[in-house]
């Protein structure tokens, strides 16, 4: 059984707002003289009112955190900036101190968590790759064993011995996640360091977390990107406002997370044909989620079918516009698209001025929970010209109250992964292993 190499209990983290100090001993001193007699802040700047340059309180970046992690596992960290992620690893890592709580760690960290963390601007690469070693507390015949291999995770090569200060930042970090990555840590505490990174850069340093999580080591990844942190942890931890707000696998967590504040509008409408949008072509007059009952809703069961009907106004007489959808999930990757097209007779027909309305007929159990949103278009072909194109005009939630035995709404008791989730038909058969029979009565 594994046992947890980072415990966390009731954490709490409080900075102090405001000017803390003057910069000199002697300036505090009388600052505080005169505020324990009631008087202006003596150093307080020109244009600012010396009665509120005092210190205005405080802030909990984190407020009454617990969790525990595994050996082996790789825990997710989201929400959004300032939530106090990057908090919590600092303290994780011992480079500040928590205001209260307890911390406990077993094993030796390795830390990334900004670029460029103990690298000397004057000094080269390779001699940057010695000292941040060794503050990551690495011994020089590690580094040497490892030089070379670093060298080439980092694709540095030939700017190893120019100094970093002509380093891009992307070049920055990937030698600095490289030392990271080969210090061979218990745990391997990785924040945001992708966000800088090029896509094949982000694609090794995935591989190299997998890696790390597969041989039986800790990783603790910090990131925005939902896809990187949906591939490399099978947990994550939500936090907002310093605290624990959702501790649940990844899939589950960053549904919670992205779902946050969704809104749905199912129905829009625009009764100006000159304020609507679009062009002398086509303008757009409405579009709407239709349910299983004809009505317009913004929650759709997910073993129901649904149908977006657009509304246009075509406005020439002899071509064929065509009405387009694209559905995306919270994350922004689009569910799939689809146009009017396929409707043989629709599509050769020439058009006359008038009323538009094509509605697209969505089957049940197709779609995954969660939010989307829709993207409408309407174009011409012969020419090739877009005259509507309105991004998020509606947006719906899908949800499961399935009640067949449970068997679609539950996961292993969690949300289901996926951006569809449609429902296949599966042929099962079963043969009797008379062998095993025998093996289990032994």
């Amino acid at each position: 059984m594994s046992q947890p190499v980072i415990s966390v209990e009731h954490l709490s983290k409080q900075y102090d707002l405001g000017v803390i100090g003057t910069g000199t001993l002697t300036r505090d001193l009388e600052r505080w003289w005169a505020r324990t007699r009631h008087k202006p802040d003596p150093y307080s700047l020109v244009g600012t009112d010396p009665e509120k340059s005092w210190l205005q309180g405080s802030i909990l970046a984190l407020d009454d955190v617990s969790f525990t992690v595994q050996q082996g596992e790789a825990l997710g960290i989201i929400g959004k900036n300032g939530a106090g992620k990057s908090t919590l690893l600092k303290i994780l890592s011992r480079v500040t101190a928590p205001t209260s709580g307890v911390v406990k760690v077993k094993g030796r960290i390795g830390s990334l968590l900004e670029v460029g963390t103990g690298f000397h601007p004057e000094l080269t690469g390779r001699e940057n790759v010695y000292l941040n070693g060794a503050i990551l507390g690495m011994k020089r015949a590690e580094v040497d064993r490892k030089f070379d291999e670093i060298v080439a995770f980092s694709g540095v090569e030939k700017f190893i011995d120019t100094p970093v200060k002509r380093y891009s930042s992307g070049m920055y970090v990937r030698l600095a996640f490289a030392v990271a990555a080969h210090l061979d840590p218990e745990i391997l505490v990785v924040d945001e360091v992708l966000a800088v990174g090029d896509a094949e850069f982000q694609k090794k340093c995935l591989g190299k977390m997998s890696d790390v999580a597969g041989e039986g080591r800790t990783v603790l990844f910090v990131s925005h990107n939902m896809n990187a942190i949906s591939r490399i942890c099978y947990r994550a931890i939500w936090i907002d406002n310093g605290k624990v707000i959702c501790d649940l696998d990844s899939s589950s967590t960053i549904y919670r997370y992205l779902s946050k504040g969704a809104e749905s509008t199912a129905e829009k409408s625009w009764a100006n044909l000159e304020s609507a949008p679009g062009d002398n072509i086509a303008r757009l007059k409405s579009v709407k989620i239709i349910n299983s009952r004809d009505q317009v809703s913004e929650t759709i069961n997910i073993d129901e079918p649904l149908g977006v009907e657009i509304q246009y106004w075509n406005l020439q007489t002899g071509l064929r516009p065509t009405a387009i959808i694209h559905f995306y999930n919270e994350s922004g990757v689009c569910l799939f698209a689809s146009n009017d097209w396929n409707n043989l007779i629709w599509s050769k027909t020439p058009r006359q001025p008038g009323i538009v309305t094509a509605t697209c007929h969505i089957p049940p159990n197709f779609l995954a929970e969660g939010n989307i949103s829709v993207l409408v278009a309407v174009n011409t072909y012969n020419p090739d010209k877009i005259h509507i194109y309105e991004k998020d005009v509606v947006a719906f939630q899908v949800v499961d109250r399935t009640e067949s035995n449970g068997v679609r709404g539950e996961y292993a008791g969690s949300h289901w992964p996926g951006v569809v989730r449609p429902l296949f038909d599966w042929d099962v058969k079963f043969q009797p292993d008379y062998k095993y029979s025998d093996i289990k009565k032994n």
